[in-house]
C-alpha cells in the first residue's frame, strides 16, 4: 500500500484549494496519508523562497488572478483578503498534529475546516475557540487545543526540518514514500493520482 507524506501550511490558499481531492485520491488507490503541517514562512526562508509580503507587485497581482481563476474553476468560495492575514499558524498546526496522534476523527476534514475558517469564514485560526470548533466538528476532543500543545510544538519543528531534508519548498507538497516522487501544488494532484495508479 502506498503512503503519502503531506506537507502543508494551515493558511496556504493553495492548500485550501486542494479541497478533499488528496483524500479521495488516496482512498481510490488504497493509500495512507501522514499529515505534516509546517511553518511555511520559515520553509521559504530555508529553501530560497520569498515571503509574500516581500514579493514584487507583479507577482502579487498574478497570484491574485490565479487564485480567482482556480477558485472559480473549482467552484470554491474564497475571500481573497482575509482579515489579519497571515495568521499565526502554530496553534492550529499543533492541534492537527495532536488530533492525528489521538485518532478517532476526520483528520482531512479538520484540516479543511481550519483552511475554510481563513479563506471563507474570515476567522482567526490562532484563537482557541476557532480551533476547538474545528476539532469538535470533525470528531475530535476539543481539549486537544491545550492538551496537545507540547507534542504539537515538538512535531511542528521536526516537520520543518524533515521538509527541508526531503526537498519540500512550498505548500501543499506531497511525497510518495515508496518512490520518493514529489508533487508540489494542488494543480499537481492529477499527476499524483496517475503515479499512484502505476505503483
Amino acid at each position: 500500500m502506498a503512503h503519502i507524506d503531506y506537507f502543508f501550511s494551515v493558511f496556504s490558499p493553495w492548500t485550501y484549494l486542494a479541497g478533499d481531492r488528496l483524500e479521495r485520491i488516496a482512498e481510490k488507490h488504497g493509500a495512507s496519508i501522514t499529515y505534516k503541517p509546517l511553518d511555511l514562512m520559515a520553509l521559504f526562508d530555508r529553501t530560497g523562497g520569498t515571503r509574500p509580503a516581500a514579493r514584487h507587485p507583479n507577482r502579487l497581482l498574478y497570484r491574485t488572478q490565479e487564485l480567482t481563476r482556480w477558485s472559480g474553476h473549482l467552484g470554491m468560495e474564497m475571500n481573497l483578503k482575509p482579515t489579519g492575514y497571515p495568521p499565526n499558524p502554530a496553534p492550529a498546526s499543533y492541534a492537527v498534529i495532536a488530533a492525528q496522534a489521538a485518532g478517532g476523527g476526520d483528520l482531512g476534514g479538520l484540516v479543511r475546516s481550519i483552511l475554510r475558517a481563513v479563506w471563507v469564514e474570515d476567522r482567526n485560526i490562532a484563537e482557541d475557540e476557532v480551533i476547538r470548533a474545528a476539532l469538535e466538528g470533525n470528531g475530535f476532543d476539543g481539549a486537544l487545543v491545550t492538551s496537545g500543545l507540547f507534542t504539537g510544538a515538538v512535531a511542528y519543528e521536526k516537520n520543518l526540518e524533515e521538509a527541508v531534508e526531503r526537498g519540500v519548498f512550498g505548500s501543499p507538497f506531497y511525497i510518495v514514500r515508496e518512490s520518493d516522487e514529489r508533487f508540489w501544488g494542488q494543480d499537481r494532484l492529477e499527476f499524483l493520482d496517475r503515479h499512484l495508479g502505476r505503483l
